[in-house]
């Protein structure tokens, strides 16, 4: 959808003017993973209006595959206005106006399942399926089992908003119970599913996922694999001979298999990774946990440990609230790498401000060298 941002803070009433960029969590993850290196695909439908023409473009400007966006004659793009404030506080205002817009009118029958099921991960958001009653048959058709089915990632993104009744919290929860890779705010388990008992009770609620995260605000994130005594539906056995290359190998600490049938429960408890946040100099928190979500997705391409993916997340989430919009350029591979290679000091030492990403390996060592 198109994005009407405040030039100025204050009610949507008062604002006089805004700025036009592009919104949505699906779309956010497949530009920062494009601009990290990876080649990725946005699948949708757009208005055949202006904006549908400015989010293609827009989108396929990072360097995304646009190619399988339908254009929708008869329905509208849809689109958004957001107050300047941050979404945790009782400031923040949104207008959604998506009701019949073209992304709304997906279904399982239009959309090409074979370019949707081609890439290793399949990133989804509970967003998609709030919108309608269609939409939400193409979810679930997409977590469902199937034998050409990808890593599936799913993002709650818990909008109150966005539902049309009160089953929206339990359909989140049914479709994350179906994903491989499941990101969640603490707060959001909280709000959608009254769970106060932090990481492990979450957990508990969503014995499924091969690696639940649980994302807690300043204070950090903690990846939980799956408990002792459950089955991995990838089964430690290895990669079938159909999988998908680079998803990851399979590993002891939880790490997601390539597809497959086979269950085996493990055979000892695996302890959850805690990462803490680092410091930042907020300028933006939107889209925040969007660039979170394809900093860990984007490490988990590359066979990284869970640590390191937790790393990458907050590295490339200190991208976006360091800018003012909801979409930043990732810091490059090699300071990302660099950085998250720290030790625990080191890294609970930094401080990230504006410019950060921008900074050459000169900068940074002079940096370090003078950090205490």
């Amino acid at each position: 959808m198109v994005t009407f941002l405040p030039t100025r803070p204050g009610r949507l009433a008062d604002v006089p003017s805004f700025d036009r960029g592009i919104g949505g969590a699906e779309s956010n993850v497949a530009c920062v993973l494009a601009a990290a290196g990876h080649t990725t695909r946005w699948i949708s439908r757009v208005g055949a209006d202006g904006f549908g023409d400015h989010l293609v473009e827009a989108i396929g400007g990072y360097g995304v595959d646009v190619s399988h966006v339908r254009r929708d004659p008869a329905r509208p793009t849809g689109i958004y206005f957001r107050t300047a404030g941050d979404r945790s506080t009782d400031a923040h205002e949104v207008a959604y106006y998506r009701a019949g817009s073209a992304a709304s009118a997906m279904t399982v029958a239009d959309l090409d399942l074979e370019a949707v099921r081609a890439g290793r991960i399949l990133h989804l958001s509970g967003i998609t399926a709030a919108l309608s009653a269609d939409c939400l048959a193409l979810m679930r058709e997409l977590t469902a089992p199937h034998p050409d089915r990808p890593l599936i990632s799913f993002d709650v993104n818990h909008r109150p908003g966005l539902w049309r009744d009160a089953h929206g919290p339990e359909v989140l929860l049914e479709l994350a119970r179906g994903a491989d890779i499941v990101f969640v705010g603490e707060d959001e388990a909280e709000q959608a599913w009254g769970i106060t008992g932090g990481p492990s009770s979450i957990r508990e609620a969503l014995p499924e996922p091969d690696i639940l995260v649980v994302k807690q605000g300043a204070r950090g994130a903690v990846a939980l694999p799956v408990h002792r005594g459950q089955s991995c539906r990838w089964g430690d056995g290895g990669p079938p001979a159909r999988a998908k290359p680079g998803v990851g190998e399979g590993g002891r600490d939880g790490t997601p298999q390539a597809p497959g049938r086979a269950t085996h429960p493990r055979p000892a408890p695996v302890q959850g990774t805690c990462e803490p946040a680092l410091k930042v100099d907020v300028v933006a928190t939107t889209g925040a946990g969007d660039a979170f979500a394809a900093g860990f997705l984007s490490a988990t391409l590359r066979g990284l440990p869970v640590r390191d993916r937790l790393r990458h997340g907050h590295l490339t989430a200190a991208a976006t609230l360091t800018t003012p919009g909801d979409l930043a350029p990732p810091p490059p591979r090699t300071l990302a790498d660099r950085l998250a290679a720290l030790d625990d000091t080191a890294w609970g030492r930094l401080r990230l401000g504006p410019g950060w990403t921008q900074a050459d390996e000169d900068e940074w060592a002079e940096k370090e060298a003078r950090t205490p």
